[in-house]
């Protein structure tokens, strides 16, 4: 998936105009860089387009242990959006990477976030 249907996708599914999708996708992959170790947000971001790699450089080598509201909030403040619709861009931005990686890479994203997240995300389709 090209850097420009990845934000076209995320815009569909928050739903959120468009500058808005670069601002709340840059904003949920700089937070997954803090929840992931570095190693899988490297893995992560390898499988993205250029565009979306840079956001997922990991500040440190382990992930930091939070939950979903503070993902949430954390996006929120990034992204200059109320915490609903950063839920609505999270959602939307877990969906489109189970998309854009493969089935292996997404599985271990997953495996990274507290079981929340599988919720939030739901089943494929």
């Amino acid at each position: 998936m090209d850097y420009n249907t990845f934000i076209d996708t995320i815009h569909r599914r928050a739903p959120v105009p468009p500058e808005k999708a670069e601002s709340l996708t840059r904003a949920t992959l700089e937070t997954l860089a803090e929840r992931l170790t570095r190693g899988e947000a490297e893995d992560l971001a390898s499988e993205l387009p250029k565009p979306l790699q840079e956001p997922l450089v990991s500040p440190t080598p382990q992930a930091e242990p939070f939950g979903l509201e503070e993902f949430i909030n954390r996006v929120s403040s990034r992204a200059d959006v109320s915490p609903h619709v950063a839920r609505e861009g999270v959602r939307a931005e877990l969906n489109t990477l189970r998309d854009a990686v493969s089935d292996g890479e997404f599985r271990q994203v997953m495996s990274q976030l507290p079981q929340d997240f599988e919720a939030l995300v739901g089943s494929p389709g």
